[in-house]
């Protein structure tokens, strides 16, 4: 078996690993109104964080970019289907973490996000896919592209929904009532 096989079969039984424990967890598989969507969105609705994508999803692929630059400092010599695995695994490793009690009640406590109550199934095999999407990307990508598009997916959130992955670690890490206000629209 080839090292892109090898990466890929990996890529496929870390998501669906993932998915299983998601699901085992009480993590609905689907939206629980049902229905499937590709995109929703507006923020503060039951929907965000159920569907196919929405206004986070651009934070799974800065954490694309993200891995994949720091994997490159410390593990350069490495193969690049290795260092996709890894970075697949960490990502899995946040979405099973991100779905717990305690970093859900985090997230209602600390940031805008009063009425989250986690991720469906679906939307977590999702935000992989799309750390995925941006993983590759830097790959590909000039480093100058890479920044770019790294600042437009954190920008345009920004200015649009008042949140981006940026925000969403200081008020994990250490809230801040005027940055909570802010958001709120306050």
């Amino acid at each position: 078996m080839t090292r892109p096989t090898r990466a890929a079969v990996a890529a496929v039984l870390i998501t669906s690993t993932t998915a299983a424990l998601l699901y085992l967890m009480g993590r609905p598989a689907i939206c629980t109104c049902g229905d499937i969507d590709l995109w929703v969105g507006e923020v503060n609705n039951s929907r965000t964080s159920q569907m196919l994508s929405d206004w986070y999803s651009p934070s799974h692929i800065v954490h694309g970019f993200l891995f994949y630059g720091a994997l490159w400092l410390v593990a350069r010599k490495w193969p690049i289907e290795r260092r996709f695995v890894a970075a697949l695994t960490i990502e899995a490793a946040w979405e099973i973490i991100e779905n717990t009690p305690m970093i859900i009640n985090r997230y209602r406590e600390a940031t805008a996000a009063l009425g989250y109550t986690g991720d469906s199934v679906l939307n977590s095999v999702s935000d992989i896919a799309m750390m995925g999407l941006g993983f590759l990307l830097a790959r590909r990508l000039p480093v100058w592209a890479s920044v770019a598009v790294v600042l437009v997916l954190e920008l345009v959130p920004l200015i649009i929904i008042r949140d981006n992955l940026t925000l969403n670690v200081w008020m994990l890490l250490a809230p801040n009532e005027a940055v909570k206000a802010w958001q709120s629209g306050g």
